[in-house]
């Protein structure tokens, strides 16, 4: 679920510090976004501190302003409150490791924006605070029945409107490896006119080429044949997928697209979501064979090749396989039976 947001909640200090992300830092409206996010969720957590009837109700925390929360108030704020706030997230949010790094990543980059970047304060409450340890899990995935039952259930949806487009969503999903945000950001010029790559803005706003393959192009012909025909001529926005009231499709309707077509096709009840996806495409070339890791880190767009690491893995038909493949595989107890000539007693020196 997205919470809205927007600058003007907040005091002119965090304003400046999200303008400093932006401009300087080059983040992406999304990023800049959840960090505000985050801290609004710190900062109502302080101004309510202590208010258990407050803390406990959805609806009461949810109403707190933090327009309030200036720099003098945050020259206040200590170690421990960072602490009490990490652990109210863990128990009365229910949140997981990582939307806790996160939030201790948006609180350590305001500090640092405060005492490194402006010298508005000398100290950093946030410097010391390790990040929680996040689990070492193996990425979910679809399998490629599971994968190619998804599509069929897309493209066997003749009564949709909008088939050509949602089955090359999810094509492009499955083969490329793409984030949903920059999936629902690719503009119509961005794409190859032979189409044989597209262009993606990645996080940090860097860009990078996605070449295509036999069935993105497919995919993508399909597509644009009706993106492109009388139904859009009063479509004047520049985005390759849209809705049907002719705006950009978001991120939102990404996922409730993607949800509509997993229950389609039977894969609900296994909990995959649209980064699931991703995972698949990166998954399915890693095991292929034919993909060089360092290829996958660029496909991918990630910075450091630790992160593309996770894909390494096997599959357990892999696994099995390798254990077929052992030279003593075939050995059974009654190999190592002794010769049934041989005379019980008999000294093995003769």
């Amino acid at each position: 679920m997205r919470h809205e947001i927007s600058v003007s909640e907040f005091s002119p200090i965090i304003r400046e510090f999200a303008s400093f992300k932006t401009v300087i830092q080059g983040c992406s409206q999304r990023t800049v976004e959840q960090y505000l996010i985050d801290l609004r969720t710190f900062f109502r957590y302080l101004l309510c501190e202590g208010d258990a009837q407050v803390l406990h109700d959805p609806d009461k925390f949810r109403a707190i302003t933090v327009e309030s929360v200036d720099l003098d108030y945050l020259r206040n704020i200590t170690t421990d409150q960072i602490y009490d706030f990490l652990l109210f997230a863990d128990s009365e949010r229910d949140n997981q490791t990582a939307a806790k790094a996160r939030k201790l990543a948006a609180i350590r980059a305001l500090f640092k924006f405060l005492v490194n970047k402006r010298g508005y304060l000398t100290d950093n409450p946030a410097a010391n605070i390790d990040s929680p340890k996040k689990k070492k899990a193996l990425p979910k995935f679809l399998s490629l029945e599971e994968a190619r039952a998804l599509l069929a259930a897309v493209w066997n949806d003749t009564d949709s409107p909008n088939r050509e487009r949602d089955f090359c969503i999810i094509t492009l999903f499955l083969n490329c490896g793409m984030r949903v945000g920059e999936l629902v950001g690719i503009n119509l010029q961005d794409i190859d006119p032979a189409l044989r790559s597209l262009r993606v803005l990645g996080k940090g706003n860097k860009e990078r080429i996605i070449y295509l393959n036999e069935a993105c192009r497919a995919a993508l012909q399909e597509y644009l044949a009706v993106r492109k025909s009388e139904r859009y001529a009063q479509c004047f926005d520049r985005a390759l997928f849209v809705t049907n009231r002719m705006a950009r499709i978001s991120i939102q309707g990404v996922q409730v697209t993607v949800q509509k077509y997993l229950k389609m096709a039977g894969l609900e009840s296994k909990h995959y979501s649209v980064h699931k996806l991703r995972h698949t495409a990166a998954t399915l070339m890693y095991q292929s064979g034919a993909v060089d890791i360092r290829v996958l880190k660029d496909i991918l767009g990630h910075e450091q090749l630790n992160t593309t690491q996770i894909y390494t893995h096997v599959s357990n038909r892999n696994m099995e396989e390798a254990m077929r493949h052992n030279p003593l595989a075939g050995d059974v107890g009654r190999d190592y039976d002794a010769d049934d000539d041989k005379d019980e007693g008999q000294d093995d020196d003769d």
